[in-house]
Parts: C-alpha cells; sequence; structure tokens
C-alpha cells in the first residue's frame, strides 16, 4: 500500500449541518420548504449540483446552486467537524510512510478551506474536487490524479469513504476499497455493497491497512 484516498463527508468530517444550513438557505430564497436533516444526508454525496436539483428540481437547480455558494463558506468551517480519531488515523498512516489525499464531490476549495480550519490540510498531498475537466464520482478521474501525483498504481490505491458511489469510484479505478458506516449509509445499508472491507469505525483503518 502506497496511497490512501480519503472521502470528505461522511468520512472525515460530519460536515452536514453545514451542508443543511446552507441548502436551506437556498431553499427558501427558491421560496420551497427546506429539507429535514435525514434527508439532507440522504441526499449527500453526489455533488452539489446533483444535491439542489433533488431539492429544488432541475428548473431551478442552478439559481440553488448560486444560492447555496453564496451561504455555504459562512457556515462550513463553523458547522462541519472532524469524526471521531480521525487526526490520530491520519498522523499514524503518514508516520507509516503512506501517501494520503482527498477526493470529494464537495467542491475543493470548500474541502481545503474546512481541513485547514480543522488542521489537517497538512496531511494530504492532494485534495481533488470536481470541477472544469475534473468529473465528479464515480468517474474516476479524480482517483486517477490523485495516484499520478503519488506516482502510485491501482495495486498500491487504497480508497475509503461512506457510500456506493465511493466503491463504484474505486473499482473504475481498479483500486482497492473500505467503507465506514459514519456518513450517508448504515452499516446495514452498506453490507451488501461490493468492498474489501467494511469496517464499523475510521480508527480501525491503520490495522486493517497494516493486516492486509
Amino acid at each position: 500500500m502506497k496511497l490512501v484516498v480519503f472521502d470528505l463527508d461522511g468520512t472525515l468530517i460530519d460536515g452536514y449541518d453545514a451542508i443543511g444550513d446552507a441548502l436551506g438557505y437556498a431553499m427558501t430564497r427558491l421560496g420551497l420548504p427546506a429539507p429535514d436533516a435525514g434527508r439532507v444526508r440522504a441526499m449527500v454525496g453526489h455533488g452539489l449540483e446533483r444535491l439542489v436539483e433533488k431539492a429544488a428540481g432541475p428548473e431551478r437547480a442552478a439559481e440553488g446552486v448560486r444560492l447555496f455558494r453564496e451561504r455555504y463558506p459562512e457556515v462550513a468551517v463553523e458547522k462541519s467537524r472532524l469524526l471521531p480519531g480521525v487526526l490520530d488515523v491520519l498522523r499514524t498512516l503518514r508516520d507509516r510512510g503512506l501517501t494520503l489525499a482527498v477526493a470529494s464531490n464537495k467542491p475543493a476549495p470548500f474541502s481545503r478551506m474546512i481541513l485547514d480550519a480543522k488542521d489537517a490540510a497538512g496531511f494530504f498531498q492532494a485534495i481533488e474536487g470536481p470541477g472544469t475537466g475534473m468529473p465528479a464520482k464515480p468517474d474516476p478521474a479524480m482517483l486517477v490524479s490523485a495516484m499520478r501525483r503519488a506516482g502510485a498504481g491501482a495495486s498500491a490505491t487504497l480508497a475509503v469513504g461512506d457510500m456506493e458511489v465511493d466503491a463504484e469510484f474505486a473499482r473504475a479505478a481498479g483500486c482497492r476499497v473500505v467503507l465506514v458506516p459514519s456518513g450517508s449509509r448504515s452499516r446495514a445499508e452498506l453490507v451488501a455493497v461490493p468492498a474489501d472491507a467494511l469496517l464499523d469505525d475510521l480508527r480501525q483503518l491503520p490495522a486493517w491497512i497494516a493486516a492486509s
């Protein structure tokens, strides 16, 4: 193992309150009801445009995205928190000589802003996100980019996430994948998802990597 590529929301951070706040802001200004917290959690994972389209409909999606982006930077840091043990896991893997990266369907500037504020950005060689020429998951482009930067082949790369899309993303690049039920999906929902491991907690990851 040479490279470990982490998802962000639901894997490294609990950012659902921030996402819910910004989505609620957008929906209210569109004259629509804000979705409840459970619905927000279920909708997250496929990128901002898909999130807003699911909530507001395709006709209002573009304006909804603009409004979301207007609000999100104001709440992203305050209403996002690292999940338990994340810094210890990152430190352990880095100290073992592994290269670490983030590949999230959240826009990369937002991911970096949050990770910087939580003293975690320095662990990562790359923080990838969708944008011009870089499609969202499950397209493997972000993972391929991180692999190229690290000089790591697919057999030496592990993706870590909390949803089906993370497994699809990893398999599309020929990489191994570990899932954790700490975000948008429960353990029962992830049991049927093809993965190399389903861990109960991210803090189990260093031991799993050592054993594999």
